[in-house]
């Protein structure tokens, strides 16, 4: 099952990186007048996890925290304010989530979707979250750019609510009350987390209710409400504000002061009281959900986020349900009791939770009374077989990487330094928790266990299919409190104290970017192996790592009819024993090292995943070497991986957009192989055997036609010696593809998918599109499109989301492969609005095919598209990707440059050929996923042919 379903639905709880070796110092220099120096961090030891930064306070409360990285000519700004649900009023929820929508909707001196419009056109990207406990807004963007971008924040922090209407304040409300149906409602297993939320916690607790609140709640709230919860909490004096990457550190200063220093403070902000809970006895509740796989879901209260022995209670969730070697894995997992099974310690700033999961198989063997029994003896277990050091020492080693491999981006070390100033009033903060994960005992993990886990009641929650109680763990015997809501108190525009910045400067005008930054493209170096492997490298020496990747020619495309998910399923017992060791003991020798190895499969490929620390990387290859070559291919393993990808079929085949992917597929590509599933059918993958596996891998595993991607800390002389196994293999010859013809798109046609009570509908218009290219027809289709549905600004999303709040998001995209591709426009809506947002979706297409791009559409691509070559390299893993594509599809070194020379080139007449040929909305099937009793009707009125459709299963 490889976590397929918590790796969607649930948090992963990871270490999180620490830092060990660093030096505080004085500040030297002259501030700017208004601000003050705290303290500065600096690295003692490049090879130690440690982010330097520079720590300051504006006189109005603000916290400022650089981060100077010149290693890419990017910058990343986080702006984080100290308010989450938890802060809200009861009868208010969802109230914080619901003001981040606001803020992107324009402030005094930016227009209405502007924010996300100059950013966008600056080649920056950005977002904002909300969390129980703090809301964060970020961009990232070329280094130039920095300016502008302290400018826009400023301006919202200052200057929103002169811009804040009504209107935009109940698009905004529609926006969110879709993004709670597409996300919760209309989505297996969406709304588990609020049923454990009000069983767990009284009503007056904050995290009884979900960052997303209740629909009754944001009904009954006004504009002033929203003015109110801005003035209380979105002060300066509640804020951090930290900057990452290429920049001037006295220049930044400057900028930060003049533009957010005359901001007034807003109302004090107390530190919200640690409020951890207690359940007096086990809680059982039920979920009736549109599902097929029944799951039990397990909660018992702990501490809170920085209590002393939350690092204990972290490490004991990944002894009880993280990997092979976890108890629950061991015990329920394989000898396959459950599909899957797992265990996460959830900690929040005023109370965390341990969680622990099972996933039955679907229909009657999966009764959660027996799975709740049998994880209940694993965990009861623990008392008498205690946590052995072996164990503890395998999840240090990997707490120790994974602190490494979290420095590799600006902008993952601004959010951290970011988070840890907002929770802790310390950047350096992970220093101390690191300290923590160290410290961490047997004894203690022990201890945890017995003070939270053994013998004391939690919350069990089963989620059964619609109508099948008799599946779950217990009859339920709680029912939280009613919610009582206080009468809504109407705030009148003279209770609001506004406050307004004095400024010296006209902030009407916005700041210019120096001079364009060139984009960095990494330096790259290819050889071949002695039997024909290309090598692509390039050298990362920011952190001491490693990411290789072994691409075969063993994807989908090569299976044979009838047996589809053989590749998946092929690469999944690739992760499992060899004939040298068990699974589990690789598993463990990887967790030390803090490694990884992969197997993933593809359409056309299988990818070997492998990232180590760079002194650790020949052990690791030896690793690889022993899985790649010694596949032990045993019946116990195939037969479990068997019934998981099954039941992992089940699951992908009930979520509306798969159903929506899927008919795309069988619409569009007939009875070819593009038609297929990329998990495979319920019916193919019962057809597959043993030997099926162990053919496809003789097969198909081979050198010849495979590649090797390397990004990191190693020389070239020395990756070739590493790479010496590689180079001695032998194998079948290059496999060929087979070829089939797609089938002519008929007639214009909306197929429909019933899904019964649906809250929403999922629209799709498709059509065959390009094979790949990177500088030809199918790349100016794809500038053609960014005006018209490739990025927030463009009109399908404004009209869709924006103008008539039909939707949380909708867009489009022409992607092509090596033999076929597609054009896509996409939405999912609310129910009632579907017919009405089908037509704006053919309004919108049929404007761009007749009267094509306008100027100012022109000169906002040529930006956008140009500047954002800058971001596109930092990462290892970003390295990885671009020169995987060079291999693939045999790319020059100098691909990207040529692209960016066509979008800042390419004429009006070539990208309205480009609408006029591919955005015509008559050439488009319609795949329509929803209630189709009430759907039915109202699509006769549009004069389409309407045919019921069910996607193979």
């Amino acid at each position: 099952m490889q976590k397929w379903l918590f790796n969607a639905l649930f948090l992963s709880i990871a270490a999180t990186p620490a830092a060990t070796a660093y030096a505080k110092s004085s500040e030297t220099q002259a501030l700017p007048a208004g601000i003050s120096f705290i303290e500065q961090v600096k690295a003692d030891n490049p090879s130690e996890p440690v982010i330097p930064y520079r720590k300051y306070t504006l006189d109005n409360g603000l916290t400022l925290v650089l981060h100077q990285d010149k290693s890419d000519p990017l910058v990343h700004v986080d702006m984080t304010y100290h308010v989450g649900s938890a802060r809200e009023d009861e009868g208010k929820s969802g109230f914080a989530h619901f003001f981040e929508h606001m803020m992107f909707q324009g402030s005094e001196h930016v227009g209405d979707q502007e924010h996300f419009r100059l950013i966008t056109e600056a080649g920056g990207t950005l977002n904002g979250t909300t969390n129980r406990d703090r809301t964060n807004y970020f961009e990232t963007v070329p280094a130039n750019q920095l300016e502008k971008m302290l400018w826009l924040e400023a301006d919202r922090m200052g200057f929103l609510l002169g811009a804040v209407s009504q209107r935009k304040f109940e698009i905004q409300r529609d926006t969110v009350k879709n993004e709670r149906a597409q996300n919760f409602e209309n989505r297996p297993y969406g709304l588990v987390y609020e049923r454990l939320g009000e069983a767990l916690y009284p009503r007056e607790h904050p995290y009884s209710w979900q960052t997303i609140g209740y629909i009754e709640d944001l009904n009954r709230v006004d504009v002033n409400d929203l003015k109110a919860f801005f003035l209380r909490w979105y002060g300066p004096n509640n804020a951090t504000l930290t900057i990452g990457g290429d920049f001037d550190i006295d220049q930044t200063l400057a900028w930060v002061n003049k533009y957010f220093g005359s901001i007034p403070r807003g109302p004090e902000v107390k530190k919200a009281a640690k409020w951890p809970v207690k359940v007096d006895s086990d809680r059982f509740i039920t979920l009736e959900d549109k599902i097929q796989q029944p799951m039990l879901m397990m909660a018992w209260p702990t501490s809170y986020n920085g209590a002393e022995d939350e690092a204990s209670l972290d490490m004991l969730a990944k002894i009880i349900g993280g990997g092979k070697n976890s108890l629950l894995y061991q015990d329920l997992v394989k000898p396959g009791k459950v599909v899957d099974a797992g265990a996460f310690h959830d900690c929040a700033e005023l109370a965390c939770t341990m969680y622990v999961y099972a996933m039955g198989q679907s229909g009657e063997k999966g009764n959660l009374k027996t799975i709740r029994d049998q994880v209940t003896q694993v965990l009861n277990g623990l008392e008498k077989r205690g946590v052995n050091e072996k164990e503890l020492e395998e999840r240090k080693g990997m707490v120790e990487a994974n602190a490494i491999f979290g420095l590799q981006s600006v902008s993952g070390k601004v959010s951290q330094l970011a988070a840890y100033e907002t929770f802790f009033g310390d950047p350096n903060y992970l220093q101390q928790e690191l300290n923590n994960l160290r410290a961490v005992t047997t004894h203690s993990m022990e201890q945890a266990y017995m003070r939270y886990l053994n013998g004391h009641p939690s919350v069990t929650l089963s989620v059964v299919p619609k109508g099948k109680t008799q599946l779950q763990a217990a009859k339920p015997n709680f029912t939280p409190a009613e919610r009582k809501l206080p009468e809504h108190q109407k705030i009148a525009d003279e209770q609001l104290d506004i406050r307004r910045p004095v400024d010296n400067f006209d902030r009407s005008v916005m700041p210019q970017p120096a001079k364009p930054v060139e984009a960095k493209l990494p330096d790259v170096y290819e050889f071949s192996l002695a039997n024909g492997i290309k090598v692509l490298g390039t050298k990362y020496l920011e952190t001491p790592t490693v990411e290789l990747q072994l691409i075969l020619p063993a994807g989908r495309r090569f299976e044979p009819q009838g047996k589809e998910g053989l590749a998946a399923l092929t690469a999944a017992m690739m992760g499992e024993a060899t004939e040298k060791s068990s699974a589990e003991s690789l598993s463990s020798k990887l967790d030390v090292l803090g490694s990884t190895v992969h197997f993933n499969s593809g359409l056309y490929t299988t990818t070997v995943s492998v990232t180590a620390l760079a002194k650790n990387l020949p052990q690791t290859l030896a690793i690889m070497q022993e899985k790649l070559f010694s596949p032990a291919f045993s019946e116990t393993d195939f037969t479990r991986l068997k019934a998981q990808a099954i039941e992992g079929a089940v699951y992908e085949h009930q979520r509306p957009n798969w159903l929506a992917a899927q008919t795309t597929r069988e619409v569009l590509f007939g009875d070819t192989p593009m038609s297929q599933p990329s998990e495979g059918t319920k019916a193919s993958l019962e057809s597959l055997t043993l030997a099926d596996v162990k053919a496809f891998y003789q097969q198909f595993y081979t050198p010849n036609g495979a590649d090797v991607v390397v990004v990191g800390d190693i020389k070239q002389a020395m990756l070739t010696k590493e790479l010496d196994f590689l180079a001695k293999w032998q194998g079948k010859p290059e496999p060929k593809l087979s070829k089939f013809t797609l089938p002519k798109e008929g007639k214009q046609t909306i197929w429909l998918v019933d899904q019964p009570g649906a809250p929403q509908t999922v629209i799709r218009l498709a059509r065959q599109g390009l094979p790949f290219d990177a500088t030809g027809e199918l790349y100016q289709t794809q500038l053609a499109n960014f005006n018209l549905a490739g990025n927030f600004n463009s009109r399908i999303n404004q009209n869709l989301r924006e103008d008539k709040g039909y939707t949380y998001g909708a867009g489009g995209y022409q992607s092509g492969g090596r033999e076929v591709g597609l054009s896509v426009f996409y939405a999912q809506v609310r129910a009632n609005a579907s017919v009405p947002a089908l037509k704006e979706f053919i309004a919108e297409m049929k404007k761009m095919s007749q009267q094509g791009v306008s100027d100012q559409e022109i000169d906002f691509m040529r930006l956008a598209v140009g500047q954002k070559e800058a971001l596109s390299y930092e990462t290892p893993a970003k390295k990885a990707q671009l020169l995987g594509q060079m291999l693939t599809y045999a790319l020059p070194k100098n691909y990207i440059s040529e692209r960016n020379e066509i979008a800042a080139t390419i004429d009006k007449a070539t990208l309205n050929a480009m609408a006029k040929k591919w955005f015509n909305p008559d050439d488009y099937q319609i795949i329509i996923v929803g209630d189709a009793k009430t759907l039915q009707p109202q699509l006769a009125e549009l004069d389409i042919p309407v045919k019921s459709f069910t996607p193979t299963k």
